[in-house]
């Protein structure tokens, strides 16, 4: 079978299963592990336009498939590919290492296929990446679904030439060409984002359930999202995604919506395959009251079946979540709170209002059937001090007395780690928000996630905290948060004392790695080498139990005949496609052979 397109999900260190690494608490309060299997989800949305197209593209999360099998030979299941083109995100800056690894691999083994990179970390690095041998585009911007068509056109019968293509960094010959970077759609509506479409029917075309995986256990705990918008109203300072980040990277000067009735027409396919929550992914009120409205209405007039979750970046009033109530018979809330600090809130951006205010926005919420509350706190940032991040803890008790013990709120802290975001204001200006920073290449970042301990992969320290202090209140606040939780019957005991445990032993792991860090290469190597297998279990889960962040379901799919239809439906539609492609080309054939005869 040969494809167009090849998209590849690397590890974020691709020799993981080899190398000794004490991840910590770096992937803790996300659903991928320290190995970064999760893919993003513009992989998919690239997969579906290009299928709707006529072309065929398949995803393999690599990744994934070498988490789930030690034994997984990524050589040989890449050996076999034919390819017009391998794709590789580089959307998440952790992925430096793996991502750039596999693309020498794959070159090695196709030397004459291009390879092409992607995402907001390949648009931040994408002069750097291009000079390497094995890279052959760059395509920049945060929409680039059109894009790639035409240089998958291009490349399969050159009717697009490269200078003419927005957005994409190539070479012309050995010489790097940095096209402008001009495609910026202001709707995201013709695309589906995430392409479950494409998933599932993938599995069907392409007769394999594990290479589209998003990330490992999504079978045991299937969850899904739908993105509301690319770009943001936010200028929160440590993140790679905000107002001024978007601007800088990908010329994004306006919010790109996806409609109110794309969402819920999203939801409804969603409903038809699984019964797991579905994520709201940013906060639709960026998007305007009208807006709000609209989906609320549209929502309205549906048979919802799955909980919906929605994310809140400022503070909501009561009528919001009597809005929510009214319309959503289950629906769960995510907040970064960051900080108990109001100063540092307002300072950073993320939840800039009063903690009263906080509180507020939590009791609007249980008040109007909210089943669950996610409160994330975060170590690390600016104008944080080392008795600032313990005090987030004392800020949980306060929240939870103030809203009378009520367990439908969960409580988590965890590191701004490892890296500070690229085009983030504390990235570009480090000296005016108060960080140091280490690391500033493409390998730069490559070198530090290779390091044996998180503490050493930590790419800055901020004016207030070294990095050794940054890893030690990490896991003092997560002591501390574990003490509160049972203490209010938040966990059991059995998972409090799990969580202690691996506390103590990560300590006892940062101690040991600094003292076999001092030692010359070859004995460091072979002391790492002892501590590998010991270290694996504190990697999952260090600072909270395995399951604090799961939703309750009982059912996670729906019934195998509604997946079946879904598969043959889509199934039917690639084949029209297809051949309505197919009738189109003959047609331009007969029509260019009859203008050659007269």
């Amino acid at each position: 079978m040969r494809y167009d397109l090849v998209l590849l999900h690397a590890p974020s260190v691709y020799d993981f299963r080899k190398n000794a690494l004490l991840a910590g608490p770096i992937s803790d309060v996300v659903p991928s592990s320290p190995v970064f299997e999760m893919y993003p989800i513009g992989l998919t949305s690239i997969a579906e336009y290009l299928e709707r197209q006529g072309l065929r593209v398949k995803i393999i999360n690599i990744a994934n498939r070498m988490l789930m099998d030690e034994n997984f030979d990524v050589e040989k299941k890449l050996k076999k590919i034919k390819t017009r083109a391998f794709g590789i995100d580089l959307h998440w800056l952790p992925h430096a290492h793996g991502s750039i690894e596999l693309a020498k691999i794959v070159k090695n083994l196709h030397p004459e296929t291009p390879m092409v990179f992607g995402g907001l970390s390949a648009t931040y690095y994408h002069k750097e990446l291009i000079e390497y041998p094995f890279i052959d585009f760059v395509m920049r911007g945060d929409s680039t679904e059109k894009l790639m068509l035409l240089l998958i056109n291009h490349l399969k019968n050159g009717t697009h030439l490269l200078g003419g293509i927005p957005n994409l960094t190539w070479k012309d010959g050995d010489t790097p060409v940095y096209n402008p970077l001009s495609h910026v759609p202001d709707s995201l509506d013709e695309f589906d984002i995430p392409g479950y479409r494409y998933t599932i029917k993938s599995v069907f075309k392409y007769k394999n359930f594990l290479d589209p995986l998003p990330y490992n256990g999504w079978l045991q705990y299937p969850n899904t999202a739908i993105l509301t918008a690319k770009g943001c109203t936010q200028g929160c300072l440590i993140c790679g995604g905000s107002k001024q980040s978007y601007k800088d990277n990908c010329n994004r000067k306006v919010l790109a919506k996806r409609s109110p009735a794309k969402l819920v027409e999203d939801i409804l396919f969603i409903q038809r395959f699984s019964r797991a929550p579905i994520f709201i992914l940013h906060d639709i009120r960026q998007a305007g009251k009208d807006y709000v409205d609209e989906f609320f209405e549209r929502l309205s007039k549906i048979n919802l079946k799955n909980e919906l979750v929605f994310e809140l970046f400022q503070y909501a009033n009561e009528e919001y979540f009597a809005k929510i109530e009214k319309v959503v018979p289950k629906y769960s809330v995510e907040l970064t709170l960051e900080t108990h600090d109001e100063k540092i809130r307002r300072y950073n951006g993320k939840f800039n209002c009063t903690n009263a205010k906080v509180i507020e926005t939590l009791q609007s919420a249980l008040k109007h059937s909210c089943k669950k509350i996610d409160i994330f706190f975060m170590v690390g940032i600016p104008h944080q001090d080392y008795q600032s991040a313990l005090d987030n803890v004392d800020f949980c008790e306060e929240i939870h007395n103030a809203c009378g013990g009520d367990k439908r709120l969960s409580y988590f802290v965890a590191p701004l780690a490892p890296f500070l975001d690229p085009a983030s204001p504390a990235f570009e200006d480090p000296e005016k928000y108060g960080y140091k920073k280490f690391c500033h290449t493409i390998e730069d970042h490559r070198k530090a996630i290779t390091q044996p301990s998180w503490k050493y992969m930590l790419s800055f320290e901020t004016d207030y905290m070294t990095r050794d202090e940054i890893v030690r209140s990490t896991y003092e606040s997560a002591r501390s948060l574990n003490a509160f939780k049972l203490k209010y019957d938040l966990v059991d005991k059995k998972t409090h004392d799990e969580v202690n445990e691996k506390i103590t032993k990560s300590l006892e792991y940062i101690e040991k790695i600094d003292e076999i860090v001092a030692l010359p290469e070859q004995e460091k190597n072979q002391q790492l080498a002892l501590l590998s297998k010991e270290m694996e279990e504190v990697n999952k889960y260090s600072i909270c139990g395995k399951h604090e962040l799961k939703w309750e379901v009982k059912k996670h799919y729906a019934n195998v005949f509604s997946l079946t239809a879904i598969g043959i439906e889509l199934l039917v539609e690639d084949i029209l496609i297809n051949a309505k492609q197919k009738w189109n080309a003959y047609n331009k054939r007969v029509g260019e052979a009859s203008k050659s005869r007269t």
